[in-house]
């Protein structure tokens, strides 16, 4: 009698409980993820799809994360601390090196070290975003005073007249958002891949010519 009641006060327990995770199971582990997925893709598709950046139809990458670019026929972005990978999206994160650090201080004075050999002539301050990095390590964007701090070894680089270059940087500035959130930026990404195209132009160009 004692077995009995034990197994029918177990059921009475267990039963309801199997009910309720099966229920919160489909709803939190089946029903809402495809709801919020199907939402986002259709109010917000490129958002959803990581803001990838595509050009002739291929993926040029995100324009949520930086790129490295060592060329100096292209602008630069922000230096990146994300470990032996730069701009790596699964380990965001700062050098967390303080502003007295010593291995901070060598950094930033190599970096400058490189950036004027570049650009001898350039005697204006580097800006101190083109030799520090982030606090994600993943920063896509750069001021446009660093991106015209840029400009002459660009078009030097690259064979643009230091005009189109500056034209280039101004058609790429992104207001602040909603008009007053943050400070102007350029993504980098972006500006180079216009850049290339541009290059690309003027050399078809001036082939069709020769």
């Amino acid at each position: 009698m004692k077995e009995t009641t034990m197994k029918q006060t177990a059921k009475a327990i267990l039963l309801p409980c199997a009910k309720v995770f099966g229920a919160l199971a489909l709803v939190t582990g089946l029903a809402y993820p495809l709801a919020v997925t199907g939402l986002a893709q259709a109010l917000l598709p490129n958002q959803a799809n990581g803001s990838l950046i595509v050009e002739n139809g291929h993926a040029r990458g995100s324009a949520l994360i930086g790129q490295p670019f060592s060329d100096p026929a292209h602008f630069w972005g922000r230096p990146s601390a994300t470990g032996g990978v730069p701009y790596n999206g699964q380990g965001s994160g700062g050098s967390n090196l303080g502003p007295l650090n010593p291995a901070l201080q060598a950094d930033v004075a190599g970096r400058v070290a490189a950036l004027k050999a570049l650009d001898p002539a350039n005697t204006a301050p580097v800006p101190v975003e083109l030799v520090t990095a982030s606090a994600s390590g993943l920063d896509p964007h750069i001021s446009p005073e660093a991106a015209r701090w840029q400009a002459s070894r660009v078009a030097r680089a690259s064979g643009l007249p230091p005009a189109e270059v500056e034209a280039l940087i101004a058609a790429h500035v992104e207001g602040r958002a909603l008009g007053f959130l943050g400070e102007p930026v350029v993504n980098v990404l972006r500006l180079n891949l216009a850049l290339d195209a541009r290059v690309k132009a003027l050399r078809a160009a001036r082939a069709d010519a020769a």
